[in-house]
């Protein structure tokens, strides 16, 4: 038997083992997608379930929230805890304060992570060796270890019980982790786009500008929503250094429906809760379109 007689008797014999694979790889790929799509299922209900439960209970009535029936949707819908909510807790106005209060934290942190990111993206020195540890040691220490020598630094100069002090708490504890987030997209981008705007007369101002800003627009866009919800959800130092109802944010003013008896009004609380997650969504929803809109940017300039 020669060679070329020896390969294709090979290959003959090789043959079913082939079909018989792909036919294997055929018949695994469906059920593969079944289970995917039976996994995706099983996530939306997880997390799904609590906000469907948290909108029925909204629109339930005392006596439907009290008894020991479990209705997934409101027998009678009623929008009497939403009044409570508005009416007797200052909802409203925690909500101001809540927005303030985020709105600045996430402008004062964005404006201050540009050029510190770009720094520790782009250079290498002690700068960034400084920025890197205080980075480090930032997210060592828990919160309740720093909380009391905070509260009498911001009472030596005034700033207890008042939304500028928790703005800039806010803005500190925020800026370690917006930077190293931001730096990862900075050093993302390539720097011979920079050095090619360069060699065509672009100074640096107009770089960072023209070319760097608008593929950094994801970033920026990933920085600004991580400072609004940290601060915009954040209850602990605002439990601790806001002390008049008129100064109170979001999660304090909903804390205000647990008595002190631990007695919960669970439907004002569940309408409350509803409420106070409007702003977030409609602050998502602005910054969906700039970061669609900074991806396709950085895809052209890129």
């Amino acid at each position: 038997m020669n060679q070329s007689t020896a390969t294709r008797t090979m290959v003959t014999q090789n043959a079913p083992k082939r079909q018989r694979r792909k036919m294997n790889q055929r018949t695994k790929k469906p059920l593969v997608r079944i289970l995917q799509y039976v996994a995706l299922a099983g996530f939306l209900i997880f997390l799904g379930f609590p906000l469907l439960w948290l909108i029925s209970t909204a629109f339930k009535s005392s006596a439907e929230i009290n008894s020991l029936a479990v209705n997934l949707f409101p027998l009678q819908p009623t929008i009497d805890n939403f009044v409570v909510a508005l009416e007797r807790q200052g909802l409203v106005r925690a909500a101001g304060n809540s927005l303030l209060v985020a709105v600045a934290t996430t402008i004062i942190v964005t404006l201050l992570s540009i050029p510190g990111a770009y720094v520790m993206a782009r250079y290498q020195g002690k700068l960034r060796s400084i920025g890197v540890g205080y980075i480090l040691v930032s997210q060592i220490f828990p919160v309740i270890l720093i909380v009391i020598p905070l509260f009498f630094i911001l009472r030596s100069v005034g700033l207890v019980d008042s939304l500028l002090g928790l703005v800039a708490v806010y803005s500190v504890y925020t800026l370690p982790f917006s930077l190293w987030m931001l730096q990862g997209y900075v050093a993302a981008i390539p720097y011979d786009i920079e050095e090619a705007a360069s060699i065509d007369g672009a100074n640096k101002a107009r770089t960072l500008q023209r070319v760097v800003f608008p593929l950094l627009m994801p970033g920026l866009v990933a920085t600004a929503m991580f400072s609004f919800v940290s601060a915009y959800n954040e209850f602990f130092f605002a439990l601790v250094l806001l002390q008049s109802p008129e100064n109170y944010t979001l999660p304090i003013a909903l804390s205000t429906f647990v008595g002190g008896e631990g007695k919960v009004a669970v439907g004002p609380l569940a309408a409350g809760a509803l409420l106070s997650s409007i702003p977030s969504i409609v602050f998502f929803t602005l910054l969906q379109k700039r970061l669609a809109t900074g991806l396709l940017s950085g895809a052209v300039k890129g």
